[in-house]
């Protein structure tokens, strides 16, 4: 802990930075990589993005096992945001529109609101809350980026694939914690920071309350791109038809 760290405040000065940057760095960086066109730009972002969010990564490991803070409840990468960022490494290295698809859902509808309410117990400049908002904005910041700046988006199909990937991580995550007696992904017990799950049932009941949200919040992340893709359907049926 730094000596002039002090108690992590929600939504104070930092936190408010943070989730500022978080949404206009990959806004201006797809400005710029639309404007200049470059394959090699685009390439460097996408590499400068992965090195953040892997480094980040990197340091949280090297950190918390000098200062003896690593345990089986943390050291295993079971949490939905280290998948999270797993996928978006592989979209932002490989384009690959299966991992893009992952990291699209996992991000907005579970990363963002780990970066919202965060679990982290000091405020800035401590090294938790720099890594955490690296990591996590890391991974919003690059997910919006190839969606905004390289065109990249879900399809109709991506919805079945990710919920069937979803269930697949709770499954894991699931027997991970009745083993080894830890709480991935919050299925053991309730995150005892402040968090939505505050206003849901005791367990296990709301565990299913996260599973109807989770696949809810599938269709709503789909949601801008079903609009945008029915605005166009409409414009061209409506389109007058030009004759020979």
């Amino acid at each position: 802990m730094g000596l002039s760290a002090a108690p992590f405040q929600m939504f104070g000065p930092s936190h408010k930075l943070v989730l500022f940057l978080i949404v206009a760095v990959p806004l201006a960086l797809s400005l710029l990589a639309r404007l200049v066109r470059s394959a090699s730009l685009e390439r460097a972002l996408c590499w400068a993005f992965a090195l953040i969010i892997g480094g980040c990564w990197a340091c949280w490991y090297v950190v918390f096992a000098q200062k003896g803070w690593l345990d089986r409840g943390n050291a295993m990468p079971l949490d939905l945001c280290s998948w999270a960022a797993i996928a978006t490494i592989i979209a932002l290295i490989g384009r690959s529109q299966k991992s893009y698809e992952l990291a699209w859902f996992w991000a907005m509808a579970g990363t963002v609101q780990g970066i919202v309410t965060p679990d982290i117990p000091f405020d800035f400049p401590e090294f938790r809350f720099i890594e955490f908002s690296l990591f996590h904005g890391g991974i919003i910041a690059a997910v919006l980026f190839l969606t905004l700046g390289l065109k990249m988006r879900p399809y109709p199909a991506s919805i079945p694939r990710v919920i069937g990937w979803s269930f697949v991580y709770m499954a894991v995550a699931g027997v991970t914690d009745w083993v080894f007696k830890v709480n991935y992904g919050f299925l053991r017990a309730k995150p005892s920071h402040a968090s939505l799950y505050d206003l849901m049932p005791d367990w296990p009941w709301y565990i299913g309350v996260v599973v109807v949200l989770a696949i809810a919040s599938v269709f709503i992340c789909y949601a801008p791109f079903f609009l945008a893709d029915s605005i166009v359907w409409l414009r061209k049926r409506h389109q007058p038809i030009s004759s020979p």
